[in-house]
């Protein structure tokens, strides 16, 4: 089997969502002496890519959407230990701290966006659900993270991401992160109005907000929010 074959193969698992099949097809193309890099830019990215326009077009739904990135992850968790540590801190893109907003308990969106953002490079540290403003700043401090990404469905837990930016601005450390929003009640008017960096409409639109927001070059926090995917509410 040629390498391209490899790469192929490691996409049909991906865009077949079959997540038992996706670290085997991996692991062989590891065994065959493929790069490990290359598993993840020529084949795991391109596959996520089709799906993420296939989702965009209505051709696929969430559910679709969450088994691929369920079939990606377990790719990377495959992939990642034959990496040198030098090359992985090459290929990082950024460090996101995700989370569910405190008083939320819903983390299916949280987790379809981590899998999305691994998948694109990102390290992603995942705090889960309930989180309070003092978590998501301690770890974004300790793993010298470059974005905040805070998530909620419930409308009661959307004043602790404005409390999350005023903490920041407040202890002088506004500068050091960015700081975006996603989640059913959030639009772009909440973002600006909270003073917030970004907002990304679902998952795909929040892996375009985080690489452009590191491709960019400017410093958090930004004079206006980028919309990405936006909805009219």
């Amino acid at each position: 089997m040629t390498v391209d074959e490899y790469f192929e193969k490691i996409k049909e698992t991906i865009l077949e969502y079959d997540d038992e099949a996706a670290p085997v097809a991996a692991q062989e193309a590891l065994d065959a002496g493929v790069d490990p890099m290359d598993i993840i830019t020529k084949a795991v990215q391109p596959a996520m890519d089709i799906i993420g326009k296939m989702y965009d077009e209505g051709e696929v739904f969430l559910p679709e959407l969450i088994l691929a990135g369920d079939a990606a992850t377990n790719i990377l968790d495959t992939v990642v230990p034959y990496i040198s540590v030098e090359d992985q801190e090459k290929a990082v893109t950024g460090t996101v701290v995700i989370g569910v907003m405190y008083g939320d308990n819903h983390d299916i969106g949280k987790n379809l966006v981590k899998a999305l953002l691994q998948a694109y490079g990102f390290k992603v540290i995942d705090l889960g659900v309930d989180v309070t403003v003092k978590e998501f700043i301690s770890t974004a401090e300790k793993e010298k993270a470059d974005i905040i990404a805070s998530s909620t469905l419930i409308t009661t837990s959307m004043p602790y991401q404005r409390q999350m930016i005023q903490l920041l601005k407040d202890s002088n450390r506004r500068d050091k992160f960015f700081v975006i929003l996603g989640g059913g009640p959030i639009t772009p008017k909440w973002t600006a109005e909270i003073g917030a960096d970004g907002y990304g409409n679902n998952a795909q639109d929040a892996v375009a907000l985080c690489s452009k927001l590191m491709s960019d070059g400017k410093n958090a926090p930004l004079d206006e929010p980028v919309i990405i995917g936006a909805v009219t509410r």
